[in-house]
């Protein structure tokens, strides 16, 4: 009786709490997708110019894996007036803004809910972002708009959910057109450049976890069999180092480099508000989005540091709320390039004293204790 009670309550005030954290798009439906779609595209820059592969000259004749792509972490997850700036989101700007204003990675997890893929964060019941199949009809059209950019995706498969079951909603919404498919199913140190897959108009590289590879769709890559990752979940400044945390498959970064993995920095601080919950720490942001190269858990400091003692620089980096810092000052640092093309936004963080649309704020106790209570109600929950 107890806990029905415990879990009662809980799910009440995960209703009360995330009222307003709602789909970003609506169930999968020909006619609400392409509304969904137009509702995002409306919110993406004009196209970028012809003259420039992701937004430098100087990038079009390096190779993929020579050329750091600056993430967005739960790109899905929006913290703004739409969700009531829920503590579940990751980002101010959704996938699109993103894009044009110069990320090129976008990374986002990925849950089945009644038979269909949806983008939430950890949990449906928390934070519900949409169909997948909605999310990738909108950068679809955004790489129509675009034809010199070269877009890559990573999905979490948080359910365990089968090649064939992305390939189908990857095909239903267009992107599949886009996609490279590797010379090799196994790590490999030479990738193509920008140039030659833009001429192929194979344009989107897709990694995703706990897949298997499938013949069915090639395009559609087992993340651990070509990436290597940093930890992720650090909760103290002084946590973020260049060591290697996933996969098992391999003991070092070092030896991972020799056997053709691509480095990922997982880039972003969170708080442990209790229960092991872990939420975005953005009272850090600023620093923790900095490209100084000294200060203490900044941006700039791991990826430097990672780029010592890698030998190379990281091929990707993740983190949240991209405009703050900017973050991808520190990946044109690395990169060695003075951009253009982009789509300038803010590098303040949206609150809900600059939303003029926005009735209350996600981030209040009441909204933490009521993701505290849901996420100990739910269980099963995978972060990353």
């Amino acid at each position: 009786m107890r806990s029905s009670f415990f879990a009662g309550s809980a799910a009440l005030l995960a209703l009360a709490s995330f009222v307003h954290a709602v789909p970003q798009f609506a169930a999968s439906s020909s006619s609400q997708t392409s509304t969904a779609t137009r509702v995002l595209v409306s919110q993406a820059a004009a196209a970028t110019g012809t003259t420039a592969c992701n937004n430098s000259p100087l990038l079009c004749n390096r190779s993929y894996r020579n050329i750091t792509h600056m993430g967005a972490h739960n790109s899905a997850s929006l913290r703004d007036s739409s969700t009531d700036f829920s503590t579940s989101g990751n980002t101010f700007y959704n996938a699109t803004v993103a894009l044009s204003a110069g990320i090129r990675l976008l990374q986002a997890q990925v849950h089945l809910e009644n038979g269909v893929l949806h983008l939430c964060h950890s949990s449906c019941t928390l934070l519900d972002s949409g169909t997948l199949q909605a999310w990738l009809s909108a950068i679809t059209v955004w790489m129509d708009a675009n034809p010199d950019e070269v877009v890559t995706i990573l999905l979490v498969n948080a359910d365990d959910q089968t090649a064939a079951s992305y390939g189908t909603v990857f095909a239903a919404s267009g992107i599949s057109a886009y996609g490279y498919t590797p010379s090799s199913t196994s790590a490999m140190s030479t990738w193509p450049t920008l140039q030659t897959m833009i001429a192929a108009n194979t344009r989107l590289v897709t990694f995703i976890t706990n897949m298997d590879y499938s013949t069915a769709y090639p395009y559609l890559l087992p993340e651990f069999t070509y990436v290597f990752e940093t930890a992720f979940g650090v909760t103290s400044t002084d946590g973020f180092n260049c060591t290697l945390d996933r996969p098992s498959t391999q003991t070092s970064s070092a030896g991972a480099i020799s056997a053709g993995f691509m480095g990922l920095i997982n880039h972003f601080l969170d708080k442990d508000v209790g229960f092991g919950i872990l939420i975005p720490d953005i009272s850090n942001i600023t620093n923790t989005n900095s490209p100084s190269t000294t200060n203490v858990a900044a941006l700039g400091r791991q990826a430097s540091d990672c780029n010592r003692e890698w030998g190379e620089k990281p091929t990707f980096i993740l983190t949240d709320f991209f405009n703050v810092g900017p973050a991808i000052a520190t990946a044109d640092l690395l990169n060695g390039i003075t951009a253009t093309g982009r789509t300038s936004l803010s590098t303040a963080q949206l609150t809900v004293t600059t939303s003029v649309a926005s009735s209350g704020s996600g981030s209040s106790p009441f909204a933490i204790a009521g993701a505290i209570m849901a996420f100990v109600a739910i269980g099963n929950i995978v972060w990353l």
